[in-house]
């Protein structure tokens, strides 16, 4: 199956192929022939329109963030959403390509501020060899053509992002629903003592892990969530219900 749209843009790396599609309301990013990797709704930039990425919003529950880490920047999505709904974030973005790069300043309006620093790096040397201050959240969100970057499940890599992490800090990893397993659980278990996740229908497994436990009900979290929701301009119904809390399971 094609992707909708006529396409706009097309490069090429030693990693593959950047495409750009339009279809006149909505602008993609993809990868590949068929993989859609991120959407853009024109009338509605700061709207995230993948249910991964509205999943990955739901750690704003659990903390009021001033710095965030992004790995991964894809078109920029998850990205301009915090820029524009939460003006005292700071934020840096770590993305390997600079054809990504490219395609999400000039076709999905990612903005240009010094709120914001974008590093053209692997995640995992930027983890290694990149100071900066500690952030409140970390988010992972690693894919090329064919699928998850395994790097962002690996012990020295949760371990980088640990240590990165303020106290009350939370890392959040956009996987496959194939990767949900007990092994990757108990892993992060080892450093993290608040553990939740949410499975989406696309297919998607986001898991949340706290270095500090978040004791609000879920009373509470239904009633912020509701919040949120009016501030971002869209419903965590769906991405709240499907919420699991792995902490002493």
């Amino acid at each position: 199956m094609s992707l909708p749209g006529k396409e706009i843009h097309r490069g090429y790396d030693e990693f593959g192929v950047i495409r750009v599609l339009d279809d006149g309301n909505k602008r993609y990013l993809s990868f590949g022939e068929v993989d859609e990797q991120s959407c853009l709704l024109k009338s509605e930039p700061h709207i995230p329109q993948h249910e991964y990425v509205r999943a990955m919003l739901l750690v704003l529950l659990f903390c009021e963030p001033k710095r965030c880490i992004t790995l991964g920047l894809g078109a920029g999505s998850l990205t301009s959403c915090l820029h524009h709904h939460l003006p005292s974030l700071k934020q840096e973005v770590v993305e390997l390509r600079a054809g990504v790069i490219h395609a999400a300043y000039k076709y999905f309006q990612l903005p240009r501020s010094k709120r914001l620093v974008l590093h053209h790096l692997d995640a995992q040397d930027f983890l290694q060899s990149v100071e900066s201050k500690k952030a409140d959240v970390i988010f992972s969100d690693i894919y090329g053509a064919d699928g998850l970057d395994e790097q962002q499940l690996q012990p020295d890599f949760i371990h980088e992002c640990y240590h990165r992490l303020k106290p009350g800090g939370w890392l959040v990893l956009n996987c496959w629903r194939d990767h949900q397993s007990e092994a990757t659980l108990a892993m992060l278990g080892e450093l993290f003592s608040d553990i939740r996740s949410c499975a989406t229908q696309s297919g998607n497994w986001v898991i949340f892990a706290g270095n500090s436990v978040n004791t609000q009900s879920a009373k509470q979290l239904k009633a912020q969530a509701r919040e949120l929701s009016q501030q971002l301009g869209f419903s965590f119904s769906p991405q709240l219900s499907k919420l699991k809390n792995h902490v002493n399971t």
